[in-house]
């Protein structure tokens, strides 16, 4: 038996390979899938299944496009609906993989169709959940994602707390517990850093299976504190139930060295997003006039699914060399597929092309501090609820990056903002979108709220602990 989690750190997303005697199960897939067929391969072995705990609302799995280029079989669990084949299986339903078996748990609550694949070893012993959003380490799924349901989130999180306890908690304490995502991840609150973990570690610690907790208590705890989901959730899980465009096909289109006369185009006249992906420190030293930062050096996917809100929006990119392919294929992830190219030999070709540049100012926490001390100063906090309430300056004007778009008439264009967040990432980001939208009075902070707290600038604590 042989088991492994490929982790995506940017999707805090973890995809499974599990072989037995030359066949192989994976569990929700990554777009790109041509790094399970290598390592089936290398290992002479053949994909059998493709199981989907449920229908992904954080990432476009690759389940499509694996069983067509395989011929493995997609399986979900009950109450699931899609526009493409698959097998729909029933609540206890085993398959055999090699000397393993796989049992389907049906366990709605993050979704309706969620369900939970117990593995059981060769010797009959349940060794192993694959527990997608159902159980994280620490958490459980927030239950408000369900696609175009009459239930209300209510409904969905009791349907949860009976999901928990009557198909998960019962099982064996050595139980090793391998959910779909970790720390980093808007699919639940307050997830574990880790990503492997074992269930009577997960009875002791985690707050959702408390032996003693009523159903009310369970539905008031998981909904405390969830924020909206980010905007791009319910379009990437539509995505995961009706099909998608090849991957190969997407990265084809996207994967193109563009001329700076061909990308001044296309910017202009196939009103294409030009989307500015190298480090900060660059976009800040100079970029291409009206373009959004989001590097690929942070959370890149989901900040772009956060922020642009429209899946076929037209996108060329500024990339550092050789990351290109890279660009292209973590926007797919998203389903953002839309990509044009990108420009060759970047903006050193740019500027010697005699096209106009942009810069933002940046300054340290020390010079922030010097000018808060010499007079008024626009403050713009644009880090997260929980982070602002526990702790902000004096006087901060708020609101998450996340909302940005919901939030343009609460900033004026005659004001100068001195812009941080928590480490200088999500400012650039904010800046840029600023800019971009004709606000040119913009300074960042840089190193965020780490470095600003090293100076002697007041602060106002707020715990609020349902949000912590």
């Amino acid at each position: 038996m042989k088991i492994e989690q490929l982790y995506t750190g940017c999707l805090a997303q973890g995809a499974y390979y599990i072989e037995s005697e030359g066949e192989v199960a994976i569990i929700d897939p990554l777009r790109e899938t041509q790094q399970y067929i290598d390592k089936a391969e290398a290992n002479n072995a053949k994909i059998k299944y493709i199981f989907e705990t449920h229908f992904h609302a954080d990432f476009v799995s690759g389940h499509v496009d694996l069983a067509k280029k395989t011929g493995a079989t997609i399986i979900y669990g009950p109450e699931a609906k899609t526009e493409y084949n698959i097998h729909s299986a029933v609540d206890n339903e085993t398959f055999s993989l090699g000397k393993l078996t796989f049992k389907v748990l049906h366990t709605p609550g993050h979704t309706l169709e969620s369900t939970t694949y117990l593995l059981i070893d060769e010797t009959g012993k349940d060794h192993a959940i694959f527990s997608g959003d159902t159980l994280f380490l620490g958490d459980v799924g927030r239950p408000d994602l369900a696609i175009k349901s009459d239930l209300t989130r209510e409904d969905l999180a009791g349907m949860l707390y009976d999901s928990l306890r009557n198909k998960i908690m019962p099982l064996s304490n050595d139980v090793v517990v391998y959910p779909a995502h970790g720390a980093g991840s808007a699919c639940g609150k307050n997830l574990s850093k880790e990503t492997v973990g074992i269930l009577g570690e997960q009875k002791e610690t985690n707050y959702a299976l408390r032996a003693d907790m009523t159903k009310i208590e369970f539905v008031k705890e998981v909904l405390d504190g969830i924020a909206p989901p980010p905007q791009y959730f319910a379009k990437n899980a539509m995505l995961n139930k009706m099909g998608y465009d090849d991957f190969e096909a997407v990265l084809e289109k996207g994967d193109i060295p563009l001329s700076s006369d061909a990308f001044e185009a296309m910017a202009n006249h196939e009103s294409a997003l030009v989307l500015d992906v190298r480090p900060q420190s660059d976009f800040i030293e100079s970029h291409i006039p009206n373009s959004i930062f989001i590097g690929l050096n942070g959370s890149f996917a989901p900040w772009v699914g956060a922020l642009i809100t429209d899946l076929k929006q037209p996108i060329i990119l500024v990339v550092p060399e050789g990351k290109s392919k890279e660009a292209v294929t973590r926007l797919s992830r998203v389903g953002y597929d839309n990509t044009l190219g990108y420009l060759e030999g970047g903006i050193e070709a740019w500027k010697s092309s005699g096209r106009e540049t942009d810069t933002l100012e940046s300054i340290s926490a020390e010079v922030f501090e010097t000018r808060i001390n010499n007079g008024e100063v626009n403050i713009l906090d644009v880090r997260k609820d929980g982070e602002y309430k526990t702790m902000h300056l004096e006087n901060a004007q708020h609101f998450a990056l996340d909302y940005i778009n919901n939030n343009m008439d609460a900033v004026s264009k005659d004001k100068m903002y001195h812009i941080h967040c928590a480490g200088g990432y999500r400012s650039v980001i904010a800046a840029s979108i600023l800019k971009a939208r004709g606000f040119d009075k913009l300074v960042d902070v840089a190193g965020g709220f780490g470095a600003i707290k090293k100076t002697n600038l007041k602060t106002t604590d707020f715990i609020c602990p349902s949000t912590l």
